[in-house]
């Protein structure tokens, strides 16, 4: 491989040392990402199967959002409440045994009332019985992407077999917050009341969307005496949205308090700045039996990234890829990996591709590339 001489092989920048490890959190586990770039700003235990209390029934919504995309149920469709349901402690929206809510209004519930009866009701409607429904949950999260979450129940009713890791929370809060837009806007819902019940649990405890500036929209509140107070968070300021997922805080003023934080840290701490732009080329990697003997690389779409505000250091670019290439190839084509190395953040990897084309030699230079490799091996034998 040869680097270009017009191509940095270290990019100089404004950054800073560990501004990640230097973030003191309270909470037990914690996962942030910048939804922009994709980049891990923070993470402590972050794959750790930990009770997710109502943090799951972000699980719920994703299957009845499922649903509704799929055209299975409408939002007019209404779902009969059973005495199970009804039945059920904590936090509800109060439904009553035997009448039929609107799709429209357990949304809502579940989301600002944390209604554990509307999860139950939405389980059964969709699934028949919680039971079967915690079953399609645990396949849906394998296929999702969710790698360390088990279900035994819709609306996280404390139970050993119900877990979920900080990471996929929020893998799951930016598939409800890129596939399902629609519905997205129920989550900033500040009040519900389903027909003027109960109108003192008509508050969302999300405590970020009562923060006026901060640009939280989202998504759901946890808490159990085993998992603590945990929160599921997003906000978006211009170009860039935050998501998080933390638990194990000891207080609901605790996780108000570190949420604010998180959030002010994530937006002011960090800069997007234009690493790469499309179509550069960074190197030149060996390709066999090719018209050309080398091919040009670099990214296919421009590379911005976060890059910590403060200090200057340096951040590190390589390449990693097979050699050599063997033709023909293909302008577009990936063949390798960019890894980008920021201080104080986990590295950044982005494919790399051909920017050229390189169509197969030949007769004469397969035949010389033969010569060249019995050549070598006759060299090594030698040897």
């Amino acid at each position: 491989m040869k680097a270009l001489s017009l191509i940095f092989a270290v990019l100089t920048l404004l950054s800073a040392p560990d501004l990640a490890a230097a973030f003191e959190t309270r909470a037990r586990a914690i996962h942030v990402i910048d939804m922009s770039t994709g980049q891990t700003l923070l993470s402590k235990e972050a794959d750790t199967p930990l009770p997710p209390a109502s943090m799951s029934k972000l699980m719920t919504l994703n299957m009845l959002f499922e649903a509704l995309k799929d055209g299975r149920v409408t939002m007019d469709t209404t779902f009969r409440v059973s005495r199970k349901a009804a039945a059920m402690g904590g936090s509800t929206m109060f439904l009553r045994e035997g009448e039929r809510v609107a799709v429209r209004d357990l949304i809502p519930g579940i989301i600002v009332n944390s209604g554990n009866d509307a999860c139950v009701t939405v389980a059964e409607g969709l699934a028949g019985t919680e039971e079967n429904f915690a079953r399609l949950m645990n396949e849906r999260a394998r296929a999702i992407g969710l790698e360390n979450s088990s279900f035994v129940n819709a609306s996280g009713w404390p139970d050993p077999g119900q877990r979920m890791s900080m990471r996929d929370l929020v893998t799951l809060a930016r598939r409800l917050i890129t596939e399902f837009p629609e519905y997205y806007p129920y989550f900033s819902v500040r009040k519900f009341t389903y027909k003027g019940r109960a109108p003192a649990n008509a508050r969302n405890r999300n405590p970020l969307l009562w923060i006026d500036g901060l640009g939280a929209d989202g998504l759901k509140t946890g808490h159990t005496q085993e998992a603590g107070y945990g929160l599921v968070g997003s906000a978006r300021q211009g170009e860039r949205r935050i998501i998080f997922a933390m638990t194990g805080l000891p207080s609901a003023r605790a996780r108000a308090e570190e949420g604010e934080r998180i959030l002010s840290w994530g937006f002011r701490q960090f800069l997007l700045k234009d690493i790469l732009a499309p179509d550069t080329p960074l190197a030149e990697i060996d390709v066999a039996l090719g018209t050309a003997p080398v091919v040009p690389v670099g990214v296919r779409e421009k590379l911005r990234l976060l890059v910590p505000a403060t200090v200057r250091e340096k951040i590190a670019v390589r390449i990693r890829h097979k050699a050599p290439l063997v033709a023909p190839l293909r302008k577009g084509d990936v063949v390798g990996t960019l890894i980008v190395e920021i201080p104080g953040l986990e590295p950044v990897s982005r494919p790399l591709v051909a920017l050229e084309d390189v169509p197969e030699g030949g007769l004469l230079v397969r035949l010389g590339a033969a010569a060249r490799i019995l050549l070598q091996r006759a060299l090594e034998a030698a040897g």
